[in-house]
């Protein structure tokens, strides 16, 4: 099981929202997943971005692998990420 770091959708037509989720690579982006690990609001200025740094810390230990667009948000959070 190839486990992702990425966003799922939520809020109201023409005002997204993001909660920063664990889940396998093989579910559908707004189903099913492991764990929330943050949130991510774009429409505020600047973005807002909220995470569970431990928790994101253990998922990237054990391979959990982020998305392009979630490695950017982790790169503006400051969450040093290394990947094996």
């Amino acid at each position: 099981m190839a486990v992702k770091i990425r966003l799922a959708r939520h809020g109201a037509k023409k005002r997204p929202f993001y909660r920063i989720v664990v889940a396998d690579s093989e579910a559908p982006r707004d189903g099913r997943f492991l764990e929330t690990v943050g949130t991510y609001n774009p429409l505020r200025e600047p973005a807002e971005i909220a995470l569970k740094q431990d928790r994101v810390k253990y998922w990237l230990d054990q391979g959990a692998i982020p998305t392009d667009t979630v490695k950017s948000l982790l790169k503006k959070d400051g969450t040093a990420h290394t990947t094996a």
